[in-house]
């Protein structure tokens, strides 16, 4: 059936493994006489009378029928189902399961679930827990129950890849006693049984996915980049800055990483703003010193030509040669690539074009990935591929400016060392952050209009309505039309996209950077790596369409630079869940902590770029579970230290690396 497969259902394991999100408790079963207003109950009784009503007016039917037990009769009716009346007939007996309201001052069930009852005949659909699924149009929970009920026989067939003692240790149920549990329970304490099963299988299975990569990367070897203190010395001395104490344990960190004989995998999560580029800069310094290159990638050209400016800035004394290659460029390619294939190139910076197959590195030791933190094992064995040293895997740094949640990077970066900057350079202040109602907004405009007199420039950023690209570029056209002919009519303002090409993206950037322009209207491409020091002013719209740490993002593009910089919040929604999470911004000035507070008001599942990890759905929704995460650790752990790797679980790990997209 093509809208089974539109949910991914094609075999009747699909089915199985296709868990309920949530269940009706239509388990307490009461007499009509006992039912009181609110209260969610089954009755059981016998139709006296059914029919159908047609309201012309408002073009609907509805359906109303007359049920009686020994004590008592109440009204049923339903809306726009007409076919009940055939379905439901008169003196037939039912159970009905629903919620119990007043209509015209008498009870009634309202849209009740109904099960025709059948002599010893276990319920489906109602007098019981009653699982609730993920639909799609023309296939109900309903359906899904219908169909899936009668397979549960099979799960006596599923074989459990879970080690017997990983199972008493952690006191887990059977994994075919889960499944029918989870789908039908018998009651609630089995249903958290088995959800507890399923989600500790998914995050185990990632864990130990994990922990296979890290001993495969012990096994292999790596260039060994041992520290020259004097050349660090020096490099950190011509700064015109101090580095931080996070920055100085970061860069630590990375030199006794790369001295090591084994490839470094290691995360360096800093705050926006928190220097992460300089660590970096410092680790390829050290590997061209020593005789190797560098590989910097960056997610857009974009970023990939700011680190390009940024590292000749920084290494401009050293005389290491630095390239920048990108999809589109000016750049005679051809020519780069073969200076980086004969080592006339010591950094080659550059976007997804630095994993072609036709570039050769003389002798890669070193990539440096930027907001890519899932390069993993099939683009190292590219960057294998591509390089003369193919005895060795180039050691791994990743970078990311999102702020990880602690449960999130157990889970996710389990097979990386992380190192945090959490401290921001000397002599930056903080950017006052406001939240502006309706009411406010011209207030806001007129400060706004202010500091582009003053020759400070202004970022404007409008949400994503909807996943469709049209309506996230009609939102900006028409903010950058509003602001251009009714706010603002005297000030030069710029518009940016995703789907503008990389050149006009890049003239636009470049633009708005020389100061060409007071105002930037944008989508959330600029939430990563874009530099204006001018910049003073983000204001957002919709920002309770964001989450917290996709906000704090785009208030980092302001404040880089001496002077007072602000983040105006524009909602129009007036909701305490609303502005309680919006406040939050107000009081965290440290991203960590507002991820943190974002995975506790939202829940894992919405958290912005939570998606991406593709997760399943148990294990995303176990990211607020630190201690189960820690158990799926340990347990991971044991089975590779402790207990063979069965056939089943090889297999099992085999289809879950599959599933998910953790690379």
């Amino acid at each position: 059936m093509k809208r089974l497969s539109s949910l991914g259902l094609k075999t009747v394991r699909d089915l199985l493994f296709y868990f309920p999100y949530r269940y009706d408790d239509f388990s307490q079963i009461s007499s009509i006489a006992q039912l009181k207003e609110n209260q969610t109950a089954t009755i059981c009784a016998k139709i006296i009378e059914i029919k159908n009503i047609r309201i012309f007016k408002r073009k609907m039917t509805i359906t109303e029928a007359l049920i009686k037990d020994d004590s008592g009769s109440l009204k049923a009716v339903w809306f726009n189902q007409p076919y009940l009346e055939n379905t439901l007939k008169k003196g037939t007996l039912a159970n009905f399961s629903g919620k119990v309201s007043f209509a015209k001052k008498v009870l009634c069930l309202s849209n009740p679930a109904y099960e025709v009852v059948k002599q010893s005949s276990d319920t489906t659909h109602t007098g019981r827990l009653v699982p609730i699924y993920g639909q799609t149009y023309g296939l109900s929970s309903r359906y899904l129950r219908f169909i899936i009920k009668p397979l549960l026989y099979l799960t006596a067939k599923i074989s459990d890849f879970l080690p017997f003692q990983i199972k008493k240790e952690f006191n887990l149920i059977d994994l075919s006693q889960a499944v029918r549990q989870i789908h039908f329970p018998d009651n609630l304490e089995q249903s958290k049984k088995a959800r507890l099963r399923l989600s500790f299988d998914e995050l185990f299975l990632i864990q130990l996915k994990n922990l296979k990569h890290k001993q495969q990367l012990a096994e292999s070897k790596a260039p060994i980049i041992f520290f020259n203190q004097k050349l660090i010395k020096d490099f950190v001395e011509s700064l015109p800055f101090k580095l931080t104490a996070d920055q100085r344990i970061a860069a630590w960190e990375i030199f006794q990483d790369l001295a090591k004989p084994r490839p470094m995998n290691r995360l360096l999560d800093g705050d926006v703003g928190s220097g992460k580029t300089v660590v970096a800069t410092m680790a390829a310094l050290s590997t061209v010193k020593a005789g190797y290159q560098t590989a910097f990638m960056a997610p857009t050209e974009i970023l990939a030509k700011q680190h390009f400016n940024t590292l000749q800035s920084l290494l401009k004394k050293s005389k290491i040669k630095i390239a920048l290659l990108t999809g589109s460029g000016k750049t005679n390619k051809a020519q780069v690539k073969r200076q980086i294939a004969k080592g006339r190139i010591d950094i080659i910076i550059g976007t997804h074009a630095l994993i072609q197959k036709d570039l050769i590195f003389n002798k890669l030791a070193l990539a440096i990935v930027d907001e890519q933190h899932r390069f993993g094992i099939q683009q190292r064995a590219q960057l294998v591929k591509n390089s003369n040293l193919q005895q060795y895997v180039p050691h791994l740094l990743s970078m990311t400016a999102t702020p990880i949640p602690r449960t999130l990077a157990l889970t996710i970066y389990g097979d990386l060392d992380i190192s945090l900057l959490k401290q921001m350079p000397k002599g930056r202040k903080p950017v006052k952050t406001e939240i502006i109602p309706p009411a406010s907004r011209q207030k806001a405009y007129d400060f706004i209009y202010q500091q582009a007199k003053k020759k400070k420039q202004i970022f404007v950023i409008c949400p994503l309505i909807d996943e469709s690209e049209k309506l996230e570029i009609k939102s900006v056209t028409q903010e950058f039309k509003k602001l251009n002919q009714e706010i603002f009519p005297d000030l030069k303002i710029l518009m940016l996209h995703g789907k503008l090409k990389p050149k006009d993206k890049e003239k636009t950037m470049a633009d708005f950077k020389a100061k060409k322009a007071d105002i930037l209207v944008s989508t959330s491409v600029v939430e990563v790596g874009v530099d204006v020091p001018d910049a003073t002013v983000m204001m957002i719209e919709g920002a309770d369409r964001f989450g917290l740490a996709q906000l704090h993002q785009f208030r980092g593009r302001v404040g880089r630079s001496i002077h007072q910089a602000y983040c105006f919040l524009f909602t129009d929604s007036s909701g305490k869940k609303t502005n309680a999470r919006l406040k939050a911004l107000l009081t965290c000035k440290n991203g960590f902590d507002l991820a943190e507070k974002d995975l506790q008001i939202r829940g894992p599942g919405e958290i912005s770029g939570s998606r991406q990890w593709g997760l399943p759905d148990l294990a995303m929704a176990s990211l607020s579970d630190l201690e189960l995460i820690k158990k799926a650790r340990q347990a991971a752990i044991k089975t590779i230290n402790q207990y063979l790797i069965s056939p089943v679980l090889a297999d099992k790990l085999k289809t879950f690396q599959q599933i998910i997209h953790l690379e």
